[in-house]
C-alpha cells in the first residue's frame, strides 16, 4: 500500500473509533469519511461495507493494544509496564464493548473478526509477564491465560465507561494478587 494510502485508512480507522464511541455503530459513514478529511470513495475503497469498517477498527485496537507491550517495556520497569498494559486492556475492551453486538453479527455471516486475536493478547501479557517473572516481582505459578481470563472477567463486569474506576480497582487488586510476597 502507497503511504499516501495507508495514512488515509489510518485517519479513517482512528475517525470511525471516535465516531461510533461518540454515535454509535450507526454513524454515518460519510460523517466518518469526513471526520478523517478524506472523501467517500477514499472510505468505501479501503472499507466496502460497514461491516468491513468495523472489523478493521476492532482489528485495528487489537494490534495497537499488543503493540504497545513492548514500548512500555522499553520505558518503564516490567511491573510497571504490566500494570500501565492493564489500563491499556480496558481502554481496549471499553471501545469494543460498544462493538460486541456488531462484532456478533459479523461472525453470525460466517467472518471471524476475532481471527488471531487472543494468542495475540496472550503474547502481550507474556511478554509482559516473563520480564516480571525474571526480576522477582511476580509469582511463579500464573500463566498469561490465568491472568488473561481474570482480565476478561473483570472487562464483562466493568468495562462500560461509568464503571472504569470500579475496574481499575479490580485491576489492582489482580496485579496485587500476582506479586511475589515480601
Amino acid at each position: 500500500m502507497r503511504a499516501d494510502a495507508q495514512r488515509n485508512r489510518d485517519k479513517i480507522l482512528t475517525a470511525a473509533v471516535r465516531m461510533f464511541a461518540e454515535e454509535g455503530l450507526d454513524a454515518h459513514l460519510e460523517h466518518i469519511a469526513k471526520e478523517a478529511g478524506v472523501g467517500s470513495a477514499t472510505l468505501y475503497r479501503n472499507f466496502p461495507t460497514r461491516e468491513a469498517l468495523i472489523e478493521a477498527v476492532y482489528r485495528n485496537e487489537v494490534a495497537q493494544l499488543c503493540d504497545a507491550a513492548p514500548g512500555l517495556l522499553a520505558a518503564k520497569p516490567p511491573y510497571e509496564a504490566l500494570h500501565a498494559w492493564t489500563r491499556l486492556f480496558l481502554d481496549y475492551v471499553t471501545t469494543k464493548y460498544g462493538m460486541a453486538d456488531a462484532l456478533r453479527a459479523i461472525a453470525a455471516t460466517g467472518n471471524n473478526p476475532y481471527g488471531r486475536s487472543r494468542d495475540m493478547i496472550l503474547a502481550a501479557i507474556t511478554a509482559l509477564m516473563d520480564p516480571c517473572v525474571a526480576a522477582g516481582t511476580i509469582r511463579t505459578d500464573i500463566s498469561a491465560a490465568d491472568l488473561a481470563t481474570a482480565l476478561e472477567g473483570i472487562a464483562l463486569t466493568s468495562a462500560s465507561p461509568e464503571q472504569r474506576e470500579r475496574a481499575e480497582r479490580l485491576l489492582d487488586l489482580t496485579l496485587d494478587g500476582l506479586k511475589v510476597s515480601a
